[in-house]
């Protein structure tokens, strides 16, 4: 399923951004999105699984059809909480990712996620991440953060800055781990770097120009 809906045609006023969702063809690198988000990964040999849970079905039809389009085949199932962990099959092609962000931990556990240095976001990988784990909080829009993943924060947040989506980082406490984006030139800057709504997507859940 494509993530724009043939009924609803992009917005022949705006500008095409340089980073902006339609600017390249899906890629394998794209996931990362999911990765700054709750994503996880899991090596075995030379290839790699990645995983991510959703709460509604919606995220479920359009991640799906997005894994497919980076060529890697995607199944899901219910979880004992009511909601919906999507997974990749083992994948060669994932292996390289699964490289650049899982850290061996110091001192035992298992790998540690964190974003390789470099690490940009651009219109796919937020496409991606509010996908999967955006949410609308008016006056703003979150982003959900994994709830262990203590090392992507910082450089999360400053890969948001740098596209020009400087953001809150909220705790547990104030309904996060997640990112808050506020401000009508903020949220219009969302708005255009990722693109219109997926077809299945909820009316007012997709960030809009304010």
């Amino acid at each position: 399923m494509p993530l724009t809906s043939p009924d609803r045609p992009p917005d022949p006023v705006r500008q095409l951004s340089l980073f902006g969702a339609e600017a390249a063809d899906p890629s394998v690198a794209d996931l990362a999105g999911l990765l700054a988000g709750p994503g996880e990964m899991v090596r075995m040999g030379g290839t790699a699984r990645l995983s991510i849970v959703v709460d509604a079905a919606w995220r479920v039809h359009v991640l799906v059809a997005e894994l497919a389009r980076c060529g890697l085949a995607a199944t899901w199932e219910a979880t004992a909480d009511q909601q919906h962990r999507v997974r990749t099959s083992y994948a060669s092609t994932l292996a390289p990712l699964a490289l650049a962000w899982l850290r061996d931990p110091p001192v035992g556990g298992g790998p540690v996620k964190q974003p390789p240095a470099g690490f940009h976001l651009n219109g796919r990988r937020l496409r991606l991440w509010v996908a999967a784990a955006g949410k609308s909080d008016p006056p703003g829009f979150l982003l959900r953060l994994g709830v262990h993943d203590e090392a992507c924060r910082e450089p999360v947040g400053a890969a948001l800055a740098a596209v020009g989506l400087l953001a809150a980082l909220l705790d547990a406490e104030a309904g996060g781990p997640a990112y808050r984006i506020t401000g009508r030139r903020r949220l219009a800057r969302l708005a255009d770097l990722i693109g219109d709504p997926p077809a299945t997507a909820p009316p007012l859940v997709w960030p809009h120009h304010p």
